[in-house]
C-alpha cells in the first residue's frame, strides 16, 4: 500500500495490519441478560509509520457471507468495541439469525485512513446465538365506548404495561363520545368516572373524550386515570412540506416498545415531533442515528422507508423498503380515488402485514404496492390464495381486520375477520 493520506510523502508502513481478537467464541444471547456486556472486539493500534488518527469499522456478517449485505458498525477512533447483549442481538436478527439457534458470525474490522485510504483485518469467526427479541406487554384491559369503537363493535383499544407496577398505558385515537375500562372484553368488570375527577369507579359513569390521539395512563391498584394528547409524527419538506397537512404519525409497536412508521418520502429532510407542535421536537445532529432535542433536520432521498423511533433511548432507525401494501376498491375508496388503506407490518412476523378495523361497503377490492397498480394481487377462486394481477376480491359491508401473509413470495395468503 502506498500514501495513505492526501500527503504523497506519509507512506504507510507496509507491514502494518489489524488483527481482531473476540472475548468469547460462543455467545449465546438470553432477554436476561439485557443491560450486560455480550462480547468485546479489540485489537492492537497498528503501527502506520506515521502519526495517524483512523477511523475504525466493524463489520459482521453470516458464515459465507462477503459483508457487502451484512451490518458496517462505525465506532471511530477506539480500538475496541464492547457490545451490549441487546445491541448485538439486534444485529444478529438483522442479519437474519434465527433466535434459538446457533450459528457462526463473521468480523472484521477496517481502519479507514484519509480520503482513499484502508487497512482491512482478518476475518475471525465466533458462534452467536440471537433470543426472540419480542416482548409481552399484554394485559386483560380495555377502552371502549362510542368515543372508540361503538361500544364493541370491533376490539376494544388495549392497554399495555409499563416498567411501573400497576400502571397501565393505552395510545388509541377517539372521536366525540364516551368511554370505559373494561377487563377481558366483557362487562363483568369495567370502571367508569363518577364525578369526572379522574377517579374509577366500578360500574361508574361514561367518560367524555373528544376527538383526537391520546395516551390514557391507568393506575390499576390506585383507580386513577389520566387522558393526555400524545402522538409523534414526521414532519418536514420531505413530507408536508413542515406542517402544511397533518404530520405522518406513528404507530406504537407493543411487541418492541418502539414507535414506527412506514412512509413514502420525497427529497428533503425531516425532523420527529409531539402533538403536531414543536413544543417536542427531536433531529439528528451528527446524523449518527442518536436523536438530539431541537437537532439538525434529518437529510432522505425519495423513497419507501420504514422508521423505528425509541423514546426511550432516543434513537432512530430509517430502512428503505421496496413496496408499502395498501387495499384498493370500489368497496373502500372508488379504486383509488383517495388513498389505499394502508397496512402496518406485523412486527413478530416477518412478512406479514395488518389491516385493522377498516370499514369497507358492498363491493369489491383487492391489494397492491404503492398505490399503483403495477404490483397487485387479487383472489382468483376465492380460496385465500392470493395471485398476481388476480380477481377482484367481494365484499360486503362491516368492520374488519384484514391480514396479508407475503412471508413466502411463492405462496402469498390472505385473510379477514368481519366484526
Amino acid at each position: 500500500m502506498a500514501a495513505c493520506t492526501d500527503d504523497p510523502t506519509v507512506v504507510l508502513n507496509p507491514d502494518a495490519k489489524i488483527e481482531p481478537v473476540a472475548s468469547a467464541n460462543d455467545v449465546v444471547l438470553t432477554a436476561e441478560g439485557t443491560g450486560t456486556d455480550a462480547l468485546t472486539v479489540s485489537w492492537t493500534k497498528p503501527e502506520y509509520g506515521f502519526s495517524a488518527s483512523p477511523t475504525y469499522v466493524i463489520y459482521l456478517d453470516v458464515d459465507g457471507g462477503d459483508f457487502s449485505s451484512g451490518v458496517a458498525l462505525n465506532i471511530g477512533g477506539d480500538i475496541s468495541k464492547t457490545f451490549k447483549t441487546e445491541d448485538l442481538n439486534k444485529e444478529l436478527i438483522k442479519l437474519g439469525f434465527t433466535p434459538g439457534v446457533a450459528a457462526k458470525l463473521q468480523i472484521k474490522v477496517e481502519a479507514k485512513l484519509g480520503t482513499f485510504k484502508s487497512i482491512v483485518s482478518n476475518v475471525i469467526s465466533i458462534n452467536a446465538t440471537a433470543y426472540t427479541a419480542y416482548l409481552d406487554l399484554s394485559t386483560p384491559w380495555g377502552v371502549v365506548g362510542s368515543g372508540y369503537n361503538n361500544w364493541g363493535a370491533f376490539p376494544d383499544a388495549p392497554f399495555f404495561t409499563t416498567s411501573t407496577a400497576d400502571v397501565l398505558v393505552a395510545y388509541v385515537t377517539l372521536k366525540d363520545g364516551e368511554i370505559k375500562f373494561i377487563q377481558n372484553n366483557d362487562w363483568a368488570v369495567n370502571y367508569g368516572d363518577d364525578g369526572g375527577d379522574g377517579t374509577l369507579e366500578a360500574g361508574g359513569a361514561n367518560i367524555a373524550v373528544t376527538a383526537g390521539t391520546y395516551k390514557i395512563t391507568f393506575n390499576t391498584a390506585a383507580k386513577t386515570y389520566t387522558i393526555t394528547p400524545y402522538s409523534w409524527g414526521i414532519v418536514g419538506s420531505a413530507y408536508n412540506n413542515w406542517g402544511a397537512t397533518p404530520d405522518y404519525n406513528f404507530t406504537y409497536d407493543d411487541a418492541t416498545d418502539q414507535w414506527r412508521a412506514i412512509v413514502k418520502l420525497s427529497d428533503g429532510e425531516f425532523k420527529i415531533r409531539m402533538n403536531n407542535a414543536w413544543d417536542v421536537n427531536y433531529g439528528d445532529t451528527g446524523n449518527d442515528g442518536t436523536l438530539d432535542a431541537g437537532g439538525s433536520n434529518i437529510p432522505v432521498t425519495a423513497g419507501n422507508y420504514q422508521i423505528t423511533f425509541n423514546e426511550k433511548d432516543l434513537t432512530i432507525e430509517i430502512l428503505p423498503i421496496t413496496n408499502i401494501w395498501g387495499l384498493v376498491g370500489s368497496a373502500y375508496n372508488n379504486w383509488g380515488a383517495t388513498p389505499d388503506a394502508q397496512f402496518d407490518r406485523d412486527w413478530r412476523n416477518d412478512g406479514v402485514w395488518i389491516l385493522k378495523d377498516v370499514t369497507l361497503t358492498d363491493g369489491e377490492f383487492k391489494f397492491r404496492a404503492n398505490n399503483d397498480w403495477t404490483l397487485n394481487y387479487g383472489d382468483t377462486g376465492a380460496d385465500g390464495t392470493l395471485e398476481a394481477g388476480g380477481d377482484n376480491i367481494a365484499a360486503t359491508a362491516g368492520v374488519y381486520t384484514i391480514t396479508l401473509d407475503l412471508s413466502d413470495p411463492n405462496n402469498p395468503k390472505w385473510s379477514s375477520v368481519k366484526y
